[in-house]
């Protein structure tokens, strides 16, 4: 079983390199390729094992990441002339472009988010009031990268069993949704880590996370965080909160 699984801001390989370059804190013009790489290819692994679909690009860059590192290991040419270009010079040109590409997208979303504001609107001030009382705190969207970051911490904490099985008789991908949805209705959110921390190996941290992905596939949930990189919060998609989208 696979599923589609791509939040609006975070959908290709480009975007798995932004990421790391953000989580690391590296400047995008002198990226530390071997770290970078190493890391692209856990998560690789990670969204092969999960049978994710749209895997082939993410491929193609890992075979672009992988010549990079090859030809900065190589001693420069000494019949070249002149300083030798820098291997990472194209991917840094495409990163930068598409880094504006994004940028550009959200000045757009935030300006019709403003015009919007412009129509008239009949509204009852008791009820602005509620509103204000109601108001929640303000959530980073999660991403597909975040959630395999979270996946491979808990990973690391449970016995070895059958990884390679992701749907067994004791825990299937239905039970988990199951669980996950009835544990909402009690509580207002739910950590991801605490969902983690109750189960028993690895096996079923990997029906648990297919869960995860399913709900947010139906748009049943969302997932978010108080702060970027921070702990992964689910929550119902109709409550009331405010979700801003991750700097490009």
């Amino acid at each position: 079983m696979s599923y589609k699984f791509q939040l609006d801001s975070f959908e290709g390989p480009l975007d798995l390199l932004l990421y790391l370059i953000r989580k690391n804190e590296v400047n995008i013009c002198d990226i530390p390729i071997a770290v970078i790489t190493a890391q692209y290819m856990e998560y690789i692994e990670l969204m092969k094992m999960l049978d994710l679909d749209g895997i082939g690009e993410f491929l193609v860059m890992a075979a672009t990441l992988l010549q990079i590192k090859s030809r900065m290991l190589l001693p420069p040419d000494p019949n070249e002339k002149g300083e030798p270009e820098d291997p990472r010079t194209e991917l840094v040109r495409r990163l930068e472009e598409y880094q504006r590409i994004k940028e550009a997208a959200e000045e757009l979303r935030l300006r019709a988010e403003q015009r919007s504001d412009l129509f008239s609107r009949r509204v009852d001030e008791a009820a602005v009031g509620e509103m204000k009382d109601d108001a929640k705190e303000v959530y980073f969207e999660a991403n597909l990268f975040d959630l395999i970051t979270a996946l491979t911490a808990a990973l690391k904490n449970k016995p070895e069993k059958g990884i390679y099985e992701v749907l067994r008789e004791e825990h299937t991908v239905e039970s988990k949704v199951h669980l996950i949805l009835h544990t909402l209705l009690d509580q207002a959110s739910i950590r991801l880590q605490d969902l983690f921390e109750k189960t028993g190996d690895k096996m079923e941290v990997i029906v648990t996370f297919m869960a995860v992905l399913e709900l947010c596939r139906l748009k049943e949930v969302v997932v978010v965080q108080k702060r970027l990189f921070a702990d992964i919060e689910l929550v119902r998609n109709s409550e009331n909160i405010t979700v801003v989208q991750p700097a490009a």
